[in-house]
Parts: C-alpha cells; sequence; structure tokens
C-alpha cells in the first residue's frame, strides 16, 4: 500500500519504518529540511534502540522528503503524527495537526483514508475531517480514521511490532478493512470503535497509568513515614491481577512527552466542559510535588547548597532515550544551581540536549565515577544501566558519601556495611550522618 506519514518524530518515525518493514512503500514527511537531509544519509536523528537497523534493513521502501504536495498527491493512506504540545492553559496545541490538514486538503488527488495517530482532544477527528473536506482542492473522497500510538520512549520499535492492541476508530466499514489491511502482518489484536471512544482510549490509558505512578509514590511517601517498605507493599499489591505490577514503581515522578502533556489536556478538557476529573488533577499535583522530594531529603544534610559539589547522575526522564521532556532533572537541577551549587552531571545520552536547555555552573563528566569524585551529595535521578550497576564502593570517592536514590536502584542490604548514607524513595535510610 502507499503510504505517507506527516511527522518524523518519535511516532511518525517510527511508525513509517514499521509499516515499511510490514512491506507497505512509505513516504515520510517533515518541514525540517536538515532532518530530512540526515534521514536520507541514513542517519536517525532520535535516540531509539533497534530503530536505525530496522530503518537500515527497509531502505529501499521509505522514502524522506520535505515535498508534502507531491508526498500526498496519490497516497492511498495518509497518517498525521505531528506533535500535539501543551498550551500555557494546559490544552493540546493542534496548531501542527491543522497545518497537515491543509496540506492534505490541497494536495490529494485522489480518494484516501486520513490517519490521525498524534494524541489530540476527544471530537478532533471530528472536526478535521470537517476542515479537509471543507479545504479540499480536488473531487475526491476522504474518510478520517483515529489510531492513538501507544508507544513508550526506549522501547517504541518493539511496542509497535509487538505491542497488546491496535486501536482504529474509523466510522465506516471500507475504513476499517483498510485498516485491517495496513496492519494485517502484526499479530495483534484490533479494537473497533468510533473515532471519538479511539481518542478516549489514549488519553485514559495513559492517564490511568499516571495515576498508578502518582498513587505509589504517594504511599511511599507515607511509608518512609510509617515504617514500611513501599517495595514490598508494592509486590504484596501487585500479585493481585485486578492490580497488576507494571507503574508501580515508587521514584520521583513520571515524565516525557506523553503523561504530564496528557493528563493536564485530560484535565483541561473536563473543566471545560464542567467536568473536573479530581484523580487527574490530584496525579498532575502529586506529581509536580513528587520531582522535589530529593531537595527536601537534602535539606536534611544541608541548609544551603552554596558552595557544595553535588553529583547528578542521570538527566533524561527515563532510561534509554534522549529525551528530556518533563524529566525531574529539568526542576531539580536549576534549583542547585540557583542556591549557589556546582553540579557535576552524568548521562549516558542526554548530556547534549541538557546543555541546550539548562546554563550555570555545570561540569559535565564521562563517567558515574568522575561525577561522584570529591562531590558532598548524590542525587539519582534516572536507574541508567551505567547507574544501577554501580557497586557501593564507587560511593566512597565522594567528599560526603550521601546518596539521594530518586529511583531506587540499589537494594538495601548491599548498600549496609559502608559508611555512607542512603536515602531512596519509600524505604529505610541506610546508615548514619557521615562525619
Amino acid at each position: 500500500m502507499k503510504i505517507s506519514i506527516a511527522g518524523t518524530g518519535y511516532v511518525g518515525l517510527v511508525t513509517g519504518v514499521v509499516l515499511a518493514h510490514l512491506g507497505h512503500n512509505v513516504t515520510c514527511v517533515d518541514i525540517d529540511q536538515e532532518k530530512i537531509e540526515k534521514l536520507n544519509k541514513g542517519i536517525c536523528p532520535i535516540y531509539e534502540p533497534d530503530l536505525p537497523e530496522l530503518m537500515s534493513q527497509n531502505a529501499e521502501r521509505l522514502v524522506f522528503t520535505t515535498d508534502y504536495a507531491n508526498a500526498y498527491a496519490d497516497s492511498e493512506v495518509i497518517f498525521i503524527a505531528v506533535g500535539t504540545p501543551e498550551k500555557m492553559d494546559g490544552s493540546a496545541n493542534l496548531s501542527y495537526v491543522y497545518s497537515a490538514a491543509k496540506q492534505i486538503a490541497e494536495s490529494a488527488k485522489r480518494d484516501c483514508i486520513v490517519v490521525i495517530k498524534s494524541t489530540v482532544p476527544i471530537g478532533t477527528n471530528d472536526k478535521i475531517e470537517q476542515y479537509i473536506k471543507k479545504n479540499l482542492k480536488h473531487h475526491i473522497s476522504i474518510e478520517v480514521v483515529s489510531n492513538p500510538e501507544f508507544l513508550s520512549q526506549g522501547t517504541a520499535v518493539k511496542d509497535m511490532l509487538y505491542g497488546s492492541r491496535i486501536v482504529i476508530g474509523a466510522e465506516s466499514d471500507k475504513a476499517r478493512k483498510i485498516m485491517a489491511e495496513i496492519y494485517k502482518g502484526l499479530n495483534q489484536p484490533i479494537v473497533f470503535t468510533n473515532r471519538r471512544s479511539a481518542e478516549m482510549i489514549k488519553y485514559a490509558s495513559n492517564d490511568f497509568l499516571a495515576l498508578k505512578i502518582s498513587f505509589i509514590n504517594e504511599i511511599a511517601n507515607l511509608c518512609e513515614v510509617l515504617g514500611a517498605d513501599v517495595e514490598d507493599v508494592a509486590r504484596g499489591m501487585g500479585m493481585d491481577p485486578r492490580i497488576g505490577d507494571k507503574f508501580l514503581k515508587a521514584g520521583i515522578g513520571y515524565g516525557g512527552s506523553c503523561f504530564p502533556k496528557d493528563t493536564k489536556a485530560l484535565h483541561w478538557l473536563g473543566n471545560y466542559h464542567d467536568h473536573e476529573l479530581k484523580t487527574v488533577k490530584a496525579a498532575i499535583e502529586v506529581n509536580e510535588n513528587q520531582k522535589l522530594r530529593l531537595i527536601k531529603k537534602a535539606r536534611k544534610y544541608y541548609d544551603t547548597f552554596e558552595g557544595l559539589t553535588i553529583a547528578v547522575l542521570g538527566l533524561t526522564f527515563k532510561p534509554g532515550t534522549d529525551d528530556l521532556r518533563e524529566a525531574p532533572s529539568l526542576t531539580i537541577v536549576p534549583i542547585l544551581l540557583d542556591d549557589g551549587a556546582i553540579v557535576k552531571a552524568y548521562d549516558p545520552c542526554g548530556m547534549e540536549r541538557f546543555k541546550q536547555k539548562v546554563n550555570g555552573s555545570i561540569m559535565y563528566c564521562g563517567t558515574p565515577e568522575e561525577a561522584l569524585k570529591d562531590a558532598d551529595i548524590c542525587f539519582i535521578l534516572t536507574e541508567w544501566p551505567q547507574i544501577t550497576s554501580l557497586k557501593p564502593e564507587v560511593f566512597l570517592s565522594m567528599k560526603r558519601p550521601i546518596i539521594l536514590d530518586g529511583r531506587n536502584c540499589y537494594r538495601l542490604e548491599d548498600m549496609e556495611g559502608y559508611d555512607l548514607i542512603y536515602e531512596s524513595i519509600g524505604r529505610r535510610i541506610v546508615g548514619n550522618i557521615v562525619k
């Protein structure tokens, strides 16, 4: 099938490459000329495991271009996979979606299906179909289909190839058959709904997972007060099949391109329709406060960070990606710098992006060991393997070995017997004040 993809970000590029892998002829469109030039040279512009290899394997069925008019002219199916960033009021910015829709309306010369893969508020697919039909330059038939993505950064290729389900919101049997044909190479159940239900499935899924994370973080904070261990609690909870063991790992909050944006967007939408989602509102508030958890812990040891050397291990919002969007590091490091600290930062692939976002007295280190040497305190913000594999002895190179672990990277028993302090989330403190 001849398919075009509008947008070559995480969703668009992964979608295009996987569809080419399934045997379709795919043209990926982007307005960023520099990115397109890289792609045409075989260079993957984003850090995503397995994506460069799959892109190379299917190069003969992939075209990358800025020429949307030519790409959309005779495509059978056009996917819109552009960003829907958060606006100041928390609502989703749909300007990129409408821009792509306008280009499709002007360029399409044959009957086609327009598939919205971008995460959009409920009712957007209906509006985009009306908009395209109103602005069509040629006498053709177009139907809009909702096909939300469920990709996690760091595992996006795997998620698309071996996902738990494919959700398709379509209003006609013809569109359902075309979409089923596109995905027939994937052994995944297909959930057919109307467009609005498909849009809601995406938001409801992401917001529920965000709720689960925020819930276990609140339980973790209470565990610290009451002397319980959140890992034992989560393990006991997770054995109940009604609850499940996923997304019950306590930490310093969620980040990334989806959960923060999607919780705020659904909360805004609820308020707009006079139906406040109180649980979603609570998840947002809990997550924002949780990012400050390590700062509060550090204040027990230092009244001020002025002149201190602070090791920060991990900058990205999670391992396996170079994405910094809504990462706790973007909240924590500026606070440390503003208080006069000298930060020694390490991340295996997020440092270059971090340099573009945060200015100040930051020393970027090539290894965790380099960051830890002579530090007054250590903040662990991302559970990269390079960090979780560190032995307790490594931390003894610090001037004052105080480790504040926001991701519960180490077993408590492994940290015992060393002249250090180890504080994590929802668990007891190991060690005493280091003189």
